[in-house]
């Protein structure tokens, strides 16, 4: 009877299917006694999903796996965890690599690996620097690429690419020869707290392999142990799922600071006056396409006790509700937001308007700073406007109720 064990899960996504794979390959590499389980959507359309396990000798098992809820993506949900207690409890793998389909986003399925009580140790998204720019500025619908992971999936290239960018607290880099400083620098500015690892820095040639990567293992003598390849750490390194979402909502983002270097700038607009939302409406397509990618928080004068998205990416816009702003709440409901929120909202807290404001945040090369700026400001209300009082705000013309779907 095999001696169950615990089994590391490393989630490994991406868009950049080349980059994906390297990354993959290379982890098998460094950690022996792993495995890769993918599962290919691609088959969606025919009404079945393929599951295929491999190690670093080649092809383990390839098994069909019926849609659930004509849904390519819920199959996986369904297939994935007890497949993953079957390799744990079958024992002699110390680590499990997910590498996930295309458009699969990370956030839901190190959710789903986790909720199924399985240790979910590292979150790397595959790159390759010169494709960040061409996917953050593609608009096509995944489903157009034949990318979609279900019929209602509405997602496309450029903001399905920026989640899984900046949902990762590791990226794995290619080594690409057409990517220049420009590409690099906008892949910095993007996601400025990532770790980034070079691929193609694993173990010297011909060195012994070594079980010791994995955590708490030691079966293989002290003589025969050596440090574990920067991949492997950092697939290794652990990862916290609920700091991870905290690390995305729009009330806490850890989002970019202030750059410009290499042709690529980074805006950060911050204000504490709310947005006339006319104005602001009549400039969402200039503000839309000034930027590869833009994202935070926003403030309309007619609805001032409610939070805003703002994400941007490809030339598209998205507008949604997140909650209420936390002055806005009274002191009892305090108590159930959850702490990094207050902690964020401390920080930056005015004594007259609470966490409201205004923080977008843009990225991109050749950025226009001082006309972004200007027009930002443009979309303010005036002194005039300010000084009618809140009352006077909320009978402004509801311009976003069309985006919001009030």
């Amino acid at each position: 009877m095999a001696v169950k064990s615990g089994l590391c899960v490393v989630i490994v996504g991406g868009l950049h299917a080349e980059a994906r794979r390297a990354t993959v390959d290379q982890l098998l590499a460094d950690v022996p006694d792993s495995v890769v389980l993918h599962h290919d959507l691609a088959t969606a359309t025919a009404g079945t999903v393929v599951r295929t396990i491999r190690d670093a000798g080649g092809l383990v098992s390839a098994d069909e796996t019926p849609l659930v809820n004509d849904c390519a993506c819920c199959a996986l949900r369904e297939d994935l965890v007890p497949e993953l207690i079957r390799v744990r409890d079958t024992g002699g793998v110390r680590m499990a690599i997910v590498e996930l389909w295309d458009s699969v986003e990370p956030k839901a399925m190190a959710e789903v690996v986790t909720a199924g009580g399985l240790t979910v140790t590292g979150v790397i998204t595959a790159v390759d620097p010169a494709l960040v720019l061409p996917y953050l500025g593609n608009g096509d619908d995944l489903a157009d690429r034949g990318l979609a992971a279900a019929a209602t999936d509405q997602r496309t290239v450029a903001d399905t690419f920026a989640r899984q960018l900046e949902y990762a607290p590791v990226l794995a880099v290619t080594d690409s020869p057409e990517a220049d400083e420009e590409d690099r620098e906008l892949l910095a500015q993007l996601h400025p707290t990532a770790r980034q690892v070079p691929l193609g820095h694993g173990d010297p040639a011909g060195a012994p392999p070594s079980t010791a990567t994995v955590p708490g293992d030691l079966t293989v003598p002290p003589s025969r142990r050596r440090p574990p390849t920067p991949l492997a750490r950092a697939a290794l390194a652990g990862f916290d799922v609920e700091a991870a979402d905290a690390a995305q909502h729009p009330a806490c983002a850890l989002l970019p600071a202030e750059a410009d270097a290499h042709g690529v700038s980074t805006l950060v607009w911050h204000h504490r006056r709310p947005f006339h939302p006319e104005r602001l409406y009549a400039a969402l397509e200039d503000l839309t396409c000034a930027a590869a990618r833009s994202r935070g928080r926003f403030w309309l004068a007619d609805k001032p006790d409610v939070l805003l998205h703002w994400d941007a990416a490809g030339g598209a816009l998205c507008v949604e509700s997140v909650g209420p702003w936390l002055a806005s709440l009274p002191d009892a409901a305090w108590d159930m937001v959850p702490p990094v929120r207050r902690a964020a909202a401390a920080l930056d807290w005015h004594p007259e308007h609470g966490d409201r404001c205004q923080h977008l945040v843009f990225t991109s090369p050749g950025l226009d700073r001082d006309g972004l700026a200007q027009l930002l400001e443009s979309c303010l209300l005036t002194d005039a406007e300010y000084a009618a009082g809140r009352d006077a705000w909320k009978q402004l013309p509801p311009a976003f109720d069309t985006l919001l779907e009030v």
